[in-house]
Protein backbone atom coordinates (compact mmCIF):
# COMPACT_ATOMS: atom_id res chain seq x y z
CA UNK A 1 0.00 0.00 0.00
CA UNK A 2 2.50 2.39 0.87
CA UNK A 3 4.32 1.40 -2.50
CA UNK A 4 1.31 2.49 -4.55
CA UNK A 5 1.30 6.06 -2.58
CA UNK A 6 4.75 6.53 -3.04
CA UNK A 7 4.50 5.49 -7.11
CA UNK A 8 1.28 8.22 -6.85
CA UNK A 9 3.23 10.50 -5.18
CA UNK A 10 6.21 10.73 -7.90
CA UNK A 11 3.69 10.41 -10.83
CA UNK A 12 2.21 13.37 -9.31
CA UNK A 13 5.17 15.23 -8.74
CA UNK A 14 6.20 14.24 -12.48
CA UNK A 15 3.22 16.15 -13.92
CA UNK A 16 3.94 18.84 -11.62
CA UNK A 17 7.03 18.93 -13.25
CA UNK A 18 5.71 19.20 -16.77
CA UNK A 19 3.43 22.17 -16.26
CA UNK A 20 6.24 24.25 -14.32
CA UNK A 21 9.65 23.23 -15.93
CA UNK A 22 10.52 26.11 -18.46
CA UNK A 23 7.18 27.74 -17.76
CA UNK A 24 8.37 29.71 -14.68
CA UNK A 25 8.02 32.72 -15.82
CA UNK A 26 4.94 32.62 -17.74
CA UNK A 27 3.58 31.63 -14.38
CA UNK A 28 5.36 34.58 -12.13
CA UNK A 29 4.03 36.67 -15.10
CA UNK A 30 -0.06 34.97 -14.63
CA UNK A 31 0.47 35.31 -10.82
CA UNK A 32 1.05 39.14 -11.10
CA UNK A 33 -1.53 39.71 -13.52
CA UNK A 34 -4.36 38.13 -10.86
CA UNK A 35 -2.71 39.99 -8.13
CA UNK A 36 -2.45 43.49 -10.16
CA UNK A 37 -5.75 43.05 -11.87
CA UNK A 38 -7.39 42.35 -8.55
CA UNK A 39 -7.36 45.93 -7.75
CA UNK A 40 -8.48 47.50 -10.78
CA UNK A 41 -10.90 44.74 -12.10
CA UNK A 42 -11.78 41.88 -9.57
CA UNK A 43 -12.22 44.23 -6.01
CA UNK A 44 -15.23 45.85 -8.18
CA UNK A 45 -16.76 43.52 -10.31
CA UNK A 46 -16.65 40.31 -7.96
CA UNK A 47 -16.47 42.20 -4.73
CA UNK A 48 -20.40 42.36 -4.88
CA UNK A 49 -20.11 38.65 -5.33
CA UNK A 50 -18.33 37.76 -2.09
CA UNK A 51 -19.78 40.51 0.04
CA UNK A 52 -23.02 38.92 -0.79
CA UNK A 53 -22.30 35.29 0.02
CA UNK A 54 -20.72 36.91 3.55
CA UNK A 55 -23.79 38.62 4.19
CA UNK A 56 -25.88 35.19 3.77
CA UNK A 57 -23.49 33.28 6.36
CA UNK A 58 -23.12 35.70 9.05
CA UNK A 59 -27.59 35.76 8.68
CA UNK A 60 -27.10 31.99 9.25
CA UNK A 61 -24.97 32.05 12.01
CA UNK A 62 -27.11 32.91 15.45
CA UNK A 63 -25.61 35.64 17.36
CA UNK A 64 -24.56 34.01 20.61
CA UNK A 65 -22.49 31.54 18.52
CA UNK A 66 -20.84 34.46 15.93
CA UNK A 67 -16.96 34.65 17.27
CA UNK A 68 -14.51 36.70 15.07
CA UNK A 69 -12.74 33.67 14.42
CA UNK A 70 -16.06 32.45 12.89
CA UNK A 71 -16.24 35.86 10.77
CA UNK A 72 -12.93 35.27 8.85
CA UNK A 73 -13.70 31.80 8.22
CA UNK A 74 -16.91 33.29 6.33
CA UNK A 75 -15.06 35.99 4.95
CA UNK A 76 -12.25 33.36 3.72
CA UNK A 77 -14.81 31.68 1.80
CA UNK A 78 -12.91 29.05 0.78
CA UNK A 79 -15.54 26.78 -1.39
CA UNK A 80 -16.13 29.48 -3.71
CA UNK A 81 -12.62 29.71 -4.29
CA UNK A 82 -11.66 26.00 -4.72
CA UNK A 83 -14.80 26.48 -7.38
CA UNK A 84 -13.26 29.51 -9.56
CA UNK A 85 -9.86 27.68 -9.17
CA UNK A 86 -11.63 24.36 -10.68
CA UNK A 87 -12.96 26.95 -13.29
CA UNK A 88 -9.90 28.42 -14.31
CA UNK A 89 -7.83 25.67 -13.85
CA UNK A 90 -10.02 23.50 -16.43
CA UNK A 91 -10.33 26.40 -18.75
CA UNK A 92 -6.31 27.03 -19.03
CA UNK A 93 -5.53 23.32 -19.84
CA UNK A 94 -8.55 23.56 -22.48
CA UNK A 95 -6.86 26.45 -23.60
CA UNK A 96 -3.49 25.69 -23.88
CA UNK A 97 -3.98 22.09 -25.05
CA UNK A 98 -6.11 23.73 -28.35
CA UNK A 99 -3.15 26.12 -28.85
CA UNK A 100 -0.94 22.90 -28.75
CA UNK A 101 -2.70 21.39 -31.33
CA UNK A 102 -2.92 24.35 -33.61
CA UNK A 103 0.50 25.21 -33.39
CA UNK A 104 1.96 21.47 -33.84
CA UNK A 105 5.80 21.16 -33.70
CA UNK A 106 8.51 23.77 -34.36
CA UNK A 107 4.99 26.43 -35.31
CA UNK A 108 4.13 26.26 -32.13
CA UNK A 109 6.60 29.20 -30.99
CA UNK A 110 4.84 31.28 -33.62
CA UNK A 111 1.56 30.81 -32.12
CA UNK A 112 3.08 30.88 -28.60
CA UNK A 113 4.00 34.70 -29.30
CA UNK A 114 0.74 35.45 -30.77
CA UNK A 115 -1.00 34.68 -27.68
CA UNK A 116 1.45 36.42 -25.56
CA UNK A 117 1.07 38.88 -27.60
CA UNK A 118 -3.09 39.03 -26.78
CA UNK A 119 -2.16 38.74 -23.26
CA UNK A 120 0.51 41.75 -23.67
CA UNK A 121 -2.61 44.27 -24.99
CA UNK A 122 -5.38 43.14 -23.26
CA UNK A 123 -3.53 44.42 -19.81
CA UNK A 124 -2.30 47.57 -21.83
CA UNK A 125 -6.49 48.09 -22.53
CA UNK A 126 -6.73 47.75 -18.79
CA UNK A 127 -4.08 50.08 -18.24
CA UNK A 128 -4.49 52.70 -20.65
CA UNK A 129 -7.23 55.18 -20.39
CA UNK A 130 -7.06 55.35 -24.55
CA UNK A 131 -7.95 51.63 -25.45
CA UNK A 132 -9.65 50.79 -22.05
CA UNK A 133 -12.58 49.68 -23.46
CA UNK A 134 -10.93 47.06 -24.79
CA UNK A 135 -10.51 45.77 -22.04
CA UNK A 136 -13.59 45.50 -20.08
CA UNK A 137 -15.81 42.53 -19.36
CA UNK A 138 -19.51 41.92 -20.44
CA UNK A 139 -20.82 41.85 -17.68
CA UNK A 140 -24.08 42.50 -19.69
CA UNK A 141 -24.02 39.98 -22.47
CA UNK A 142 -26.45 37.26 -22.75
CA UNK A 143 -23.56 34.49 -21.26
CA UNK A 144 -23.25 36.47 -18.06
CA UNK A 145 -26.88 36.40 -17.72
CA UNK A 146 -27.62 33.45 -18.52
CA UNK A 147 -24.49 32.38 -15.92
CA UNK A 148 -26.06 34.66 -13.04
CA UNK A 149 -29.41 33.01 -13.46
CA UNK A 150 -27.73 29.86 -12.80
CA UNK A 151 -25.93 31.08 -9.82
CA UNK A 152 -28.45 33.27 -8.77
CA UNK A 153 -30.36 30.36 -6.41
CA UNK A 154 -26.98 29.46 -4.71
CA UNK A 155 -26.24 32.93 -3.21
CA UNK A 156 -29.00 31.85 -0.45
CA UNK A 157 -26.82 29.57 1.43
CA UNK A 158 -23.47 29.48 -0.33
CA UNK A 159 -22.02 26.65 1.94
CA UNK A 160 -20.63 23.52 0.79
CA UNK A 161 -20.88 22.05 -1.99
CA UNK A 162 -23.03 24.92 -2.83
CA UNK A 163 -20.54 27.27 -2.19
CA UNK A 164 -18.23 25.30 -4.64
CA UNK A 165 -20.66 25.32 -7.56
CA UNK A 166 -21.49 29.23 -7.12
CA UNK A 167 -17.31 29.70 -7.61
CA UNK A 168 -17.91 27.15 -11.11
CA UNK A 169 -20.29 28.89 -12.07
CA UNK A 170 -19.35 32.77 -11.23
CA UNK A 171 -15.87 31.65 -12.88
CA UNK A 172 -17.26 31.65 -16.37
CA UNK A 173 -18.29 35.30 -16.19
CA UNK A 174 -16.98 37.30 -19.12
CA UNK A 175 -13.83 39.47 -18.38
CA UNK A 176 -11.25 41.12 -20.16
CA UNK A 177 -8.60 40.23 -17.44
CA UNK A 178 -9.79 36.43 -17.84
CA UNK A 179 -9.30 36.70 -21.55
CA UNK A 180 -5.77 38.06 -21.29
CA UNK A 181 -4.55 35.42 -18.65
CA UNK A 182 -6.24 32.39 -20.87
CA UNK A 183 -4.37 33.98 -24.31
CA UNK A 184 -1.08 33.52 -21.67
CA UNK A 185 -1.77 30.50 -20.12
CA UNK A 186 -2.56 29.11 -23.95
CA UNK A 187 1.17 29.64 -25.23
CA UNK A 188 2.34 26.95 -22.31
CA UNK A 189 1.54 24.34 -25.43
CA UNK A 190 0.07 21.78 -23.34
CA UNK A 191 -2.43 20.88 -20.39
CA UNK A 192 -0.93 21.09 -17.19
CA UNK A 193 1.07 24.03 -17.95
CA UNK A 194 -1.90 26.00 -19.35
CA UNK A 195 -4.04 24.29 -15.62
CA UNK A 196 -0.86 25.48 -13.55
CA UNK A 197 -0.63 28.92 -15.55
CA UNK A 198 -4.28 29.37 -14.73
CA UNK A 199 -3.89 28.13 -10.89
CA UNK A 200 -1.43 31.04 -10.65
CA UNK A 201 -3.10 33.74 -11.82
CA UNK A 202 -6.65 32.33 -9.19
CA UNK A 203 -3.96 32.41 -6.52
CA UNK A 204 -3.34 36.29 -6.99
CA UNK A 205 -6.86 37.51 -7.56
CA UNK A 206 -7.56 35.71 -4.12
CA UNK A 207 -5.84 38.01 -1.40
CA UNK A 208 -8.00 40.98 -2.62
CA UNK A 209 -11.34 39.07 -2.70
CA UNK A 210 -10.71 37.80 0.81
CA UNK A 211 -9.88 41.71 1.68
CA UNK A 212 -13.16 42.86 0.40
CA UNK A 213 -14.68 40.11 2.15
CA UNK A 214 -13.42 41.17 5.45
CA UNK A 215 -13.85 44.55 5.94
CA UNK A 216 -16.22 45.60 3.12
CA UNK A 217 -15.81 47.71 -0.39
CA UNK A 218 -16.59 50.94 1.72
CA UNK A 219 -13.50 50.59 4.25
CA UNK A 220 -11.64 49.15 1.13
CA UNK A 221 -12.14 52.39 -0.72
CA UNK A 222 -10.05 54.55 1.69
CA UNK A 223 -6.80 53.20 1.05
CA UNK A 224 -7.60 51.42 -2.16
CA UNK A 225 -6.82 54.87 -4.22
CA UNK A 226 -2.95 55.06 -3.55
CA UNK A 227 -2.91 50.89 -5.15
CA UNK A 228 -5.15 51.88 -7.83
CA UNK A 229 -3.05 55.04 -8.72
CA UNK A 230 0.33 52.42 -9.63
CA UNK A 231 -1.94 49.46 -10.75
CA UNK A 232 -1.69 50.91 -14.09
CA UNK A 233 2.23 50.90 -14.06
CA UNK A 234 2.34 47.83 -12.90
CA UNK A 235 0.37 46.20 -15.76
CA UNK A 236 2.31 48.18 -18.33
CA UNK A 237 5.47 46.09 -16.92
CA UNK A 238 3.27 42.79 -16.47
CA UNK A 239 2.29 43.63 -20.15
CA UNK A 240 5.76 43.85 -21.15
CA UNK A 241 7.20 41.00 -19.47
CA UNK A 242 4.57 39.03 -21.39
CA UNK A 243 6.04 40.58 -24.52
CA UNK A 244 9.23 40.24 -23.99
CA UNK A 245 8.22 36.35 -23.56
CA UNK A 246 7.14 36.54 -26.91
CA UNK A 247 9.59 38.53 -28.73
CA UNK A 248 11.94 35.57 -27.09
CA UNK A 249 10.14 32.83 -29.02
CA UNK A 250 10.21 34.84 -32.33
CA UNK A 251 14.45 35.24 -32.09
CA UNK A 252 14.72 31.70 -30.81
Amino acid sequence: MIEIFTNLAHAGMGICRVGIDGNENLLLGLFVTGLVGSLTHCGGMCGPFVLSQCAARMQAIPLERMTEMRRLAGAALLPYHLGRAATYGALGALAASFGGILGGGGSFRLLAAGLLGVAAFLLLAMALPGIKALGGAGGDSRWAQSVGRLAGPLFARPFGLRGWALGVLLGFIPCGLLYAALAAAAAGGNGVAGAFGMLAFWAGTVPMLVLVAMVGQAALSHWRAPLLRAAPALLVLNAGMLGFMAWQLLAS
